[in-house]
């Protein structure tokens, strides 16, 4: 864990008041983080801001939210004063960002080569050769077979794990600083979302890159993260090493673990974090 990455401090999202409403309704809560070549994942219900976090930290929150911030810094760039064109610049080539579901993410009526390659065109004057061979190397670096053939496919020919190591591929081949990875299982089968977060894990050591992961799953953070920051209500309440996640101290923490499904628990009630003992109140 060296050289602080991104830096972020006092970061408020919250919605744009109005002439009625001089206040906007905050949805993010002032939190403070930092993240450097390191595996860092924030955890938290749904609802609990971790991917308005996300969002914020890339500048692509939804139209009717803004954000506000003591410090938002990716390295020396201050990231919360980039206008359209400077944004360009950073997203590709200095952050990454791979989604929940590459049905949403990848252009249904593009071919995988374009779409991998698009970085390159946005940042560089390479020849069409040479994008063309550093496309098929980072596809057989995420682990696809067949690079030529997926190089030539639509995203409509490729499975659902396929398509995930496409999008890492898209967000990796501009060689960024940190990748922000927003539940990039969610959408896959318990095999295949291991493999993504080995993959993920690998590939941030050998390349010196942060890695800013949002998950709901617990069990999993605790195998592929360093350390971890819990959100609840828009707030950070607990950051602790993914390691001590079954010993954890805090209450909403230890809730959210012991709230984990699994193969002793199944067809029981399970326990919440506000209601511990998995009762009805």
């Amino acid at each position: 864990m060296t050289d602080t990455l991104l830096d972020v401090e006092a970061l408020v999202v919250e919605t744009r008041g109005s002439a009625r409403a001089q206040a906007g309704r905050r949805l993010v809560q002032g939190i403070s983080f930092t993240v450097g070549r390191e595996k860092v994942a924030i955890v938290g219900e749904s609802g609990s801001g971790k991917s308005l976090t996300a969002r914020a930290i890339m500048g692509l929150l939804p139209a009717g939210l803004a954000l506000r911030a003591g410090r938002l810094q990716l390295g020396e760039t201050d990231l919360a004063s980039l206008d359209t064109r400077q944004w360009q610049f950073v997203r590709g080539r200095r952050i990454g960002l791979v989604l929940q579901d590459p049905k949403f993410s990848l252009n249904p009526g593009q071919r995988i080569g374009r779409q991998v390659e698009e970085a390159l065109l946005l940042h560089g004057r390479l020849p069409k050769a040479e994008r063309r061979r550093k496309a098929l190397d980072l596809l057989a670096q995420v682990g696809l077979d067949d690079p030529e053939r997926v190089y030539a496919s639509l995203p409509a020919q490729l499975s659902g794990g396929m398509g995930q190591r496409v999008m890492i591929a898209a967000m990796l081949i501009g060689e960024p600083e940190l990748l922000i990875a927003d539940e990039p299982t969610s959408a896959l089968d318990h095999v295949v979302r291991d493999q993504i977060l080995e993959l993920l894990e690998r590939l941030a050591r050998e390349r010196g890159m942060g890695l800013l992961l949002i998950s709901h799953d617990l069990q999993q953070v605790s195998r592929f993260a360093d350390r971890v920051l819990v959100m609840r209500q828009g707030a950070i309440v607990d950051s602790l090493p993914a390691s001590g996640l079954a010993e954890a101290n805090h209450p909403y923490t230890r809730g959210l673990w012991q709230a984990r499904p699994s193969a002793a628990t199944y067809g029981t009630r399970l326990p919440t974090p506000d209601n511990p003992r998995g009762a009805l109140s």
